[in-house]
């Protein structure tokens, strides 16, 4: 193959998808999305430590004020947890119907703080001493182990965790006005493939594309006369949650934004408009997906969470230990799971972070061993040698 021939297929790859030959079959219905929140959010504003008297000595103009009358003080979810107030009628009312959980003091063991770093090696899901390939990311691998579930990146790029053999498509729904490829190039594309091993996964390719676009296109409307004023994640996630409900079963998506050095504010400002919004098109998405709901899992992770202390300019650098948020109709909610342990000054991690005591590959691995029914071989083709740990989420 040319350069030239290289570039094209380069420029068709995310649009393929096709069906393999697959070694397992799930033990029932279930849909998994991958929400990847980029940037390192910290999760103190979203579980808030409630129960431990150094986050308020060592946040002293962040903090969110323990639970009471006020509308700026965190929801309590148990003695030593609570929830930022701008999600009470969003996460909190999945909570409170038993459809949300949060794991606590998880992450990775990746201890260089470093933004890509740490996201590469959370989506390639790999050995933490084995060699990195970044053709091959976690969720491709359990793609590839399901019969029938349909992987979708509701992204502009095939991200890491879906590159692998598994031929997967991908949408941008942010731009969906100003497609890359038109229906000319489609057809270009489509010509030089013709009567080649590659011609069957370019063109289901191309119509995955269409029938998203006719699946939304009522939707586009109804948007363009206002019916719809949400803005951000929230239509974004209207859009997913219907996608998701209509024809695929494991997707990913993710979204920017929460790096938080300066000014992160506390229950109002600039973290809590990015929560409250973040909240609201959650609890849009399951609305969006009705009955599908019920067999539905959302994980919610961010490459690592926040110092715990506060900095100079009112925000927090990059951390280590952080919380997942796992949602969904399937799941068994309204509960903080996992180890925990007290938070105070001699319990941080090199007297900065949260410790991680929960690692995400162990979560996930139990998550995926009861919503498929995969057997330990199987499981260690997704995260090689991890100790997969069920914390009865589903």
């Amino acid at each position: 193959m040319n350069r030239r021939d290289l570039l094209l297929l380069g420029a068709a790859a995310p649009l393929l998808a096709h069906t393999t030959r697959l070694l397992a079959v799930p033990a029932a219905p279930a849909k998994f999305l991958l929400v990847f929140l980029r940037g390192g959010l910290d999760t103190h504003h979203l579980l808030v430590p409630i129960g431990s008297d150094f986050y308020y000595r060592a946040r002293p103009n962040i903090a969110i004020a323990r639970p009471g009358s006020d509308a700026q003080s965190a929801l309590a979810l148990d003695r030593d947890w609570g929830l930022h107030p701008v999600l009470a009628d969003t996460v909190n009312r999945l909570y409170q119907s038993r459809q949300a959980a949060f794991v606590a003091f998880a992450g990775t063991d990746d201890l260089s703080r470093s933004h890509f770093e740490t996201q590469d090696s959370i989506e390639l899901g790999l050995a933490p001493a084995g060699k990195r390939d970044l053709q091959t990311g976690f969720m491709n691998r359990l793609a590839q182990r399901l019969a029938g579930n349909e992987p979708i990146a509701f992204t502009d790029q095939v991200p890491l965790a879906l590159r692998g053999s598994r031929q997967v498509s991908n949408i941008s729904l942010r731009a969906l006005g100003k497609p890359a490829i038109d229906a000319r190039q489609s057809a270009l594309i489509a010509g030089m493939y013709s009567g080649t091993r590659l011609a069957a996964a370019v063109n289901d390719g191309f119509g995955v594309r269409e029938d998203v676009m006719r699946r939304l296109a009522d939707e586009m409307t109804d948007s363009s006369r206002g019916a719809l004023q949400a803005k951000g994640f929230e239509l974004e996630a209207r859009r997913i949650g219907r996608l998701m409900a209509e024809r695929f079963d494991l997707g990913f998506v993710d979204i920017g934004g929460w790096d938080t050095h300066v000014g992160q504010g506390a229950a109002t400002g600039y973290l809590a408009n990015r929560l409250e919004e973040f909240g609201r098109g959650l609890s849009a998405m399951s609305d969006e997906m009705g009955e599908h709901w019920r067999d539905t899992v959302v994980v919610v992770v961010s490459e690592f969470g926040r110092t715990f202390r506060e900095n100079g300019n009112r925000g927090t650098d990059h951390g280590h230990g952080t919380a997942y948020l796992v949602l969904g109709g399937a799941v068994r909610g309204g509960r903080v799971c996992g180890d925990q342990q007290a938070i105070t000054e001699s319990t941080l991690l090199q007297n900065r972070d949260l410790p991680v005591l929960n690692d995400y590959r162990s979560v996930l691995g139990g998550l995926f061993s009861r919503m498929y029914g995969l057997g330990p071989s199987e499981l260690d083709s997704v995260f090689p040698e991890a100790r997969p740990r069920d914390l009865g989420l589903v």
